[in-house]
């Protein structure tokens, strides 16, 4: 089966709504050949979401770096889905590295919150990965089969093969260390045969795989050109418009 590139930018705690427009104008004169061919979407704090949906071109959209599993409530600090999409949200991250060290989410909760994001139309990008110690223990594919199989549990097949899993070893992200292209592609082919053992071939020979951890233009096509990497979700090389469009450049084999 043939899979769609997708490239998925995350500020993290970056960039106000201001900043985000300035972001937009550039992009938009930069990455118009590359959408011919790549998905692009780019997550923002949440205070920018709505200037990114009202500058960026519908083509290009535009997700959140985080949902709750809960429709509403007294969940200080939290948002709904229900609040993404009305703020014009496609997609959300959920389970990312940082989300799960810095405030303590579990393969429980991640799988809810992916739950949750699909019963309200938004696409999870479900996020798995090993820390060093584990990685240095040999407990890489354990430990994110673990995960994988936690944040699909609640799903169906089909709702499978329309999200998206991103696999980011922790030890790599913002650290300027990578694994070896060959090294992700096998633990990312290994990520699509838990997900046929759980939810059927069909669902993962469709599902997007995507790969991060100090992403940057230089190294993206290696990853890209992978089998089972479906393209890639990038931090800090995605703050700035340029590097974005040479990234997008790059997955749709350009230069």
């Amino acid at each position: 089966m043939t899979r769609r590139k997708l490239l998925i930018g995350n500020w993290k705690m970056f960039k106000t709504a201001t900043e985000a427009r300035a972001f937009a104008a550039d992009l938009n004169t930069e990455s118009g050949a590359a959408q011919a061919s790549v998905d692009l979407a780019v997550c923002p704090p949440f205070t920018a979401i709505s200037a990114l949906v009202e500058a960026l071109p519908e083509s290009v959209k535009v997700g959140a770096q985080n949902v709750y599993f809960e429709e509403q409530g007294a969940f200080t600090g939290e948002i709904s889905p229900a609040m993404l999409v009305d703020a014009g949200v496609t997609l959300a991250i959920v389970g990312h590295s940082e989300r799960r060290t810095l405030f303590g989410e579990t393969d429980a909760a991640v799988g809810q919150k992916a739950v949750a994001a699909v019963k309200h139309g938004l696409t999870p990008v479900i996020c798995v990965g090993e820390n060093l110690a584990e990685r240095d223990a040999n407990q890489t594919a354990e430990v994110v089969a673990r995960q994988t199989r936690a944040a699909i549990a609640g799903l169906s097949a089909e709702q499978v093969a329309a999200s998206v899993v991103a696999y980011e070893p922790v030890w790599a992200i913002g650290s300027g260390r990578t694994p070896e292209p060959g090294d992700a592609e096998a633990v990312i082919d290994g990520i699509r045969k838990v997900i046929s053992e759980d939810k059927g071939s069909t669902a993962a020979d469709a599902v997007r795989i995507l790969y991060g951890g100090s992403v940057k233009p230089e190294n993206i096509a290696a990853f890209g050109a992978q089998p089972n990497i479906d393209g890639a979700l990038v931090g800090g090389a995605s703050l700035d418009a340029s590097s974005f469009a040479r990234m997008a450049t790059a997955l749709a084999g350009g230069n």
